[in-house]
């Protein structure tokens, strides 16, 4: 597989990304209008399957257009066919330059001949660098941090362990064993231990691990994108408001005590941010954000206090998710280069050539115009 295979397709996967951030908006905004607005854990689990589907689409997209459909339909083809109908307001040759502004850009990134091309090879380069050892310098504190702690209870493959130097309670897992790292103070505050442990153990319900994973390691090649940190934040959001809605459909779990916990926890945490140091991959009972924008704390709150129970059955669920990911791949396959020379690019290519031998033909004739004088008597 050359660069330039490589290149095209993350290339498609960033633009696939805005398309997907724009159809999960339009999506959860009328979700949110009907009474499926607040059921979170159904919306979490579509987040979560849309964002391996993203991951994979590369690969989708190549299997697809190998063992399916080797020319599916496609925005260039379409845009041709829209100019030959008269229907694009530019000449044949600025629209043939427009349609190759890609690949000319692809080829320009990959020859690295032009000054631009290498200072976005550097830039991306340092970008991608930085946020790679950001992340493995997080992986050492958490390693660091759980080597530190001690461990507490065993349930099953799950381990409790309590640390001195950790103000917020997180959770993360290695190859085989899951661990939940609770502050030493929490021993204090029998209720907000529960409340604190049960709320870890659900993000193992959800697998929210797991995808944190895979979004870590998608930051040091997605760092430059704005969508994928909106994306982030939609996933890390819906996180935490599916595992405080579990927690309050079980009996007997007092919602008060609960925002009161979290509440505390926030406070704890913004009084040594330096000890809130970053930790990656770990899911945390609150986010950085709550400690810094009081506003995401409430906007958690408030969606925790108007929860209301789901009835819409699967079929519903398995409704959406189709809907979802037919649009996904719907927009995938548009989104793919044309392949091969069709009827309309031939037809485009003509008119092209046509046009730059009567560019040509008026070049060579001007000289001739008015130079010609005839004399009389």
């Amino acid at each position: 597989m050359d660069g330039e295979v490589l290149l095209n397709a993350y290339l498609d996967l960033n633009l696939l990304l805005v398309a997907g951030v724009a159809i999960w908006s339009l999506l959860r905004w009328a979700v949110m209008k009907t009474r499926l607005g607040t059921a979170y854990l159904p919306q979490l689990r579509l987040l979560n399957g849309l964002t391996v589907l993203l991951v994979a689409s590369p690969l989708l997209a190549l299997m697809i257009t190998t063992w399916i459909v080797a020319h599916p339909p496609n925005i260039p083809d379409l845009l041709v066919r829209q100019y030959l109908h008269g229907n694009v307001g530019l000449s044949a040759s600025q629209f043939e330059a427009l349609l190759g502004l890609r690949e000319d850009m692809v080829r320009a990134l990959l020859a690295q001949h032009e000054v631009w091309t290498q200072v976005v090879a550097i830039a991306f380069l340092a970008g991608a660098l930085f946020c790679a050892l950001h992340m493995g310098l997080s992986v050492l504190r958490l390693t660091h941090s759980l080597r530190g702690a001690h461990l507490w209870k065993r349930i099953g493959r799950v381990e409790l362990l309590i640390s001195d130097t950790a103000r917020v309670a997180y959770s993360t897992r290695g190859v085989r064993n899951r661990y939940v790292v609770l502050p030493s103070a929490l021993l204090e505050a029998p209720q907000d231990l529960r409340m604190t442990v049960a709320h870890e153990l659900q993000h193992f319900r959800q697998s929210d691990i797991e995808c944190e994973f895979l979004l870590e390691l998608l930051r040091p090649l997605m760092f430059w994108n704005p969508a994928f940190f909106l994306w982030r934040r939609q996933v890390r959001m819906l996180r935490e408001y599916a595992c405080d809605q579990a927690l309050m459909v079980r009996p007997h779990f007092d919602m008060r005590a609960y925002c009161e916990c979290l509440i505390r926890a926030c406070q704890v945490a913004a009084q040594n941010p330096v000890l809130f140091a970053r930790t990656t991959p770990t899911v945390a009972l609150v986010d950085r954000r709550e400690t810094r924008r009081p506003s995401t704390l409430q906007s958690r709150i408030v969606a925790l206090t108007a929860t209301r129970q789901d009835t819409a059955g699967p079929g519903v669920w398995l409704l959406i998710s189709g809907l979802l990911m037919a649009s996904v791949l719907t927009t995938m396959l548009v989104m793919q280069r044309s392949s091969d020379w069709s009827h309309d690019r031939i037809m485009l290519s003509t008119i092209v050539n046509l046009e730059r031998m009567a560019q040509r033909n008026a070049t060579v004739s001007s000289p001739f115009q008015g130079g010609f004088v005839v004399a009389t008597d």
